[in-house]
C-alpha cells in the first residue's frame, strides 16, 4: 500500500545560518508568500520562515545551534542526495531577470532541455540549486 496523500503539496525544510538573506530571496526576489515565522526552540530551531508555493510549504529553518556540516556544494553533479528542487512557472524570464537583478547566482540560464520544456537554474544565497521549469 502507497501513501494515502492528505495535502496537494509537500513541506521542505532548508536548514540555514543565514535566514535574513534566505528569507529576502524567497520572499522578496522569488515573491514566496510568508505566512510567518515559528520559535520552537525546544526542538532546537530558533526560527521557522514559513513561506507558500502553492499548496507547497517552505520551511526556512534556523537552528539553534549551527549544524556540524554544510551541504556538498556543486549542485547536481556535486554529490548524491537531495541536490535541487523545481518550480513549475509561468513567466521564467521575468523571474530569472529578477534574480539576476538581485544579484544571486545563474546556474542555467533559459535552456530548452527537450521540445517544448524549457528550464532555468539559480542558486539561493547558501548555493541550494533552485530549478524553475516554465509551463503556459
Amino acid at each position: 500500500m502507497g501513501v494515502e496523500v492528505v495535502k496537494d503539496g509537500i513541506d521542505l525544510g532548508i536548514v540555514t545560518t543565514n535566514g535574513p538573506a534566505m528569507l529576502a530571496f524567497y520572499r522578496d526576489v522569488l515573491g514566496l508568500r510568508h505566512e510567518g515565522d515559528v520559535n520552537m526552540e525546544a526542538a532546537g530551531i530558533k526560527v521557522m520562515h514559513r513561506l507558500w508555493f502553492g499548496s507547497s510549504l517552505i520551511k526556512l529553518v534556523v537552528p539553534v545551534h549551527d549544524p556540524k556540516a554544510e551541504a556538498a556544494p556543486g549542485g547536481i553533479p556535486g554529490a548524491t542526495g537531495y541536490r535541487y528542487w523545481t518550480m513549475t512557472i509561468k513567466n521564467l524570464d521575468e523571474v530569472m531577470k529578477d534574480i539576476e537583478a538581485a544579484g544571486h547566482k545563474i546556474i542555467r540560464s533559459r535552456t530548452e532541455i527537450r521540445p517544448g520544456i524549457v528550464i532555468g537554474m539559480v542558486a539561493d544565497p547558501d548555493g541550494n540549486w533552485v530549478e524553475f521549469i516554465e509551463a503556459a
